[in-house]
């Protein structure tokens, strides 16, 4: 088959690779326009234009696909499949019966469970203990509805974070998309309508999502920092009421109780108060500095006893 294989970030190059190195002809990639970053907001390919590039494929790269030249762009292709993961926007419904098969896309939870854009960040932030991966045809109407062709199921880990949940949900997930593409060509594999039951959503978390909130349990800002991790980076504020990143934490349920977002200094180990136990802080980073040890971190902000974190507004992005 022709596929059109759709896709930005560094998630979706295992996909990517599978269906290059199978026997299908992916002709072209759609992918998102480059995007500034670093301190020097230089424009940067997305990793799946690289990629696609440096495997000497054609690259589309629109800054909307409801633009009528993306159509006719698009029908010259002659396309038997679209392929989508992570791609970052939506395909017009105009678009959705333009390959002869349709659109397939590689969706990270086990659908009807988290539909949206951040499916691993909930699936932490809730606790749960298996998630997956789903491949479904795309359709018109609510994103992530379409009928199912195939899943699996992954074990959530103990100490996951949304990285590396994701980094292994992406790695299996080549894999089922491959044999669903297979299916398809070889007119073995039809499409289920999603059911009902146990439908949630999973919208973009933002940057209020990935605020600590030390009055909760531990086990809650646990979830929360690792969800947030590295996207879109959990923070709470320093004593001066400047943003200070987080890294995964430790509930310590050894240590004495301290009050929500009380600090306590060890020799090694830096203790914050939630409503349940402390949680060891990992790594932070303070504003406009790299991640660093949090005892190091303590040992130079100089903190006192009576010292709190997230006692007051952020005077600036992190």
């Amino acid at each position: 088959m022709r596929l059109l294989f759709a896709g930005t970030p560094e998630v979706a190059l295992p996909s990517l690779a599978r269906l290059l190195g199978g026997e299908h002809e992916v002709v072209a990639v759609l992918t998102r326009p480059d995007a500034p970053a670093g301190r020097g907001r230089r424009l940067v390919p997305s990793p799946v234009r690289q990629a696609a590039e440096s495997a000497g494929v054609a690259v589309l790269t629109p800054a909307t696909l409801r633009d009528a030249a993306v159509r006719s762009d698009l029908e010259a292709l002659d396309l038997d499949l679209g392929v989508l993961v992570a791609y970052g926007g939506l395909v017009p419904a105009d678009l959705l019966d333009l390959p002869r098969h349709g659109w397939v896309n590689l969706h990270f939870s086990v659908l009807p469970a988290w539909r949206g854009a951040a499916p691993v960040q909930h699936a932490l932030l809730h606790g749960d203990e298996v998630t997956g991966a789903t491949t479904f045809r795309l359709k018109a109407g609510p994103v992530d509805t379409g009928p199912v062709y195939g899943t699996l199921t992954e074990t959530v880990r103990p100490r996951d974070t949304s990285g590396d949940l994701l980094g292994r949900l992406a790695d299996a997930g080549a894999g089922l998309l491959a044999t669903t593409v297979d299916g398809i060509a070889a007119g073995a594999l039809a499409p289920q309508p999603q059911g009902e039951d146990g439908v949630s959503l999973a919208p973009r978390l933002t940057a209020d999502d990935a605020r600590v909130r030390w009055d909760h349990p531990a086990i809650a800002v646990d979830r929360r920092v690792r969800a947030c991790t590295p996207s879109p980076g959990a923070w709470t504020t320093d004593p001066a009421g400047e943003r200070l990143k987080v890294g995964p934490v430790r509930p310590r349920s050894d240590a004495e109780p301290l009050a929500p977002g009380a600090v306590s200094v060890g020799r090694h180990e830096v203790l914050v108060g939630t409503a349940t136990v402390p949680v060891e802080l990992g790594a932070v980073a303070p504003a406009g500095r790299r991640m660093m040890p949090a005892a190091d971190w303590a040992r130079g902000a100089r903190l006192t006893p009576d010292t709190r974190l997230g006692g007051g507004e952020p005077q600036a992005d992190a």
